[in-house]
């Protein structure tokens, strides 16, 4: 018996209906978002205050002629000014150096482990962070009163050189050990900071690899901690500038102490005092454009930006949706 295959039912086009269905995306997409840009009423409202405000700071500054910005032109390059600002200058490069030097002699002491080094580190610490700036200088200026000759020699056995007091500690000594000592007690603070920063794993393979202890400090662990302690640092260095002022207690010739013998005589008080805030804003604009160059070298090789960035960063605003 054979049978034959049947090919299926062939429709008409009449019996058919096509459609066409729209693409798969095309179907599913929602529908488009009407944004509405976000308002920011008080931003406009600061905007108007600081406006007005700086408006009559300007107004005031340029009608109000107790200022007498003739004096202050004057003044401003004149020769007393400029040894009181060279001064300046000296004593907070080398206070910074003391500073500096000394903070991380007693940072590296006071993390060492030696009871002893560790003891007298936080005990100068305590001490020196622990009185005022002015008594240590006053302190230094008159320490022949308390020593009138400092001698070398072996203790409680002959003395080798001896020295007056008051020829070997004049005034600028005496600013540099009150201004240099009283730094370095900060300075091993944050030194100390930036130490601890930097992760033990650090010296435990430098330690691997046969370094000293010396040698990782110096090669491994300093260099990474600087990116933690350049910051304070050039803060530091800036108040160092303006806190140079206070050796005037002492009677040192320095910028404060210029324009107050210059306004002593002739009794312009005010331009006087503008002509030195005018040389400290300079100084600190300068040293601030500094540490940023600085904070940017020893920040290389981070994902790190500056710290307004990172704490104020966010998607920007394009406004609220309604739909």
């Amino acid at each position: 018996m054979c049978r034959t295959a049947r090919s299926p039912p062939q429709r008409s086009g009449a019996d058919v209906a096509v459609t066409a269905s729209p693409p798969l995306d095309t179907a599913r997409r929602p529908p488009p978002i009407k944004a509405v840009p976000v308002r920011h009423p008080g931003r406009w409202l600061a905007v108007a205050v600081l406006a007005v405000l700086a408006a009559m700071l300007v107004n005031t500054i340029l009608t109000n002629d107790g200022f007498r910005w003739p004096v202050v032109g004057e003044y401003l390059f004149s020769g007393p000014v400029l040894n009181g600002l060279r001064n300046t200058l000296v004593l907070t490069v080398l206070s910074m150096a003391i500073g500096i030097v000394g903070g991380i002699g007693l940072a590296v002491m006071r993390l060492s482990p030696n009871p002893v080094l560790s003891s007298v580190s936080a005990v100068y610490i305590w001490l020196f962070r622990g009185t005022p700036l002015i008594a240590q200088l006053l302190f230094w200026n008159f320490l022949a009163a308390l020593y009138p000759r400092l001698a070398l020699g072996i203790p409680f056995g002959p003395e080798f050189i001896s020295f007056d007091t008051n020829q070997l500690i004049n005034q600028f000594a005496a600013c540099l050990l009150g201004l240099g000592l009283n730094e370095a007690a900060y300075m091993a603070e944050i030194v100390r900071g930036g130490l601890q920063s930097v992760d033990d794993g650090q010296t435990e393979a430098a330690g691997a690899l046969g370094m000293s202890r010396s040698q990782t400090l110096r090669r491994i662990v300093l260099p990474q901690a600087m990116r933690v302690i350049i910051p304070p640092t050039g803060n530091e260095t800036i108040s160092m500038l303006k806190t140079t002022s206070l050796v005037v207690v002492i009677g040192y010739f320095e910028l404060l102490t210029s324009v107050q013998r210059i306004y002593s005589t002739n009794f312009q008080t005010i331009p006087l005092l503008i002509v030195a805030a005018a040389w400290y804003l300079a100084l600190t604009s300068l040293l601030s454009i500094g540490q940023g160059f600085v904070e940017r070298h020893y920040g290389r090789g981070t994902s790190r930006g500056p710290t307004g960035s990172r704490l104020f960063s966010r998607a920007p605003e394009q406004g609220t949706a309604t739909g």
